[in-house]
């Protein structure tokens, strides 16, 4: 089954962060929201998976499949 990476803002220290879907840690913090959604292309991509985008307030911004 695909996994799905969500990039979303971390509420405690503002970084942007890939968390796998269903998983507790994030993969990896970023500064930028751009930064976190180009690791999170090459993660999909490696593992036919696919990436939802949420917006600051946690909405859903985007999804790619």
């Amino acid at each position: 089954m695909a996994k799905r990476y969500h990039i979303s803002k971390r509420k405690d220290d503002g970084k942007w962060q890939v968390k796998c879907e269903g998983a507790e840690k994030a993969l990896k913090l970023f500064d930028t929201q751009k930064e976190a959604i180009e690791y999170a292309k090459n993660v999909a991509d490696n593992q036919e998976g696919s990436i939802v985008i949420h917006k600051e307030d946690g909405s859903i911004r985007k999804q790619k499949y």
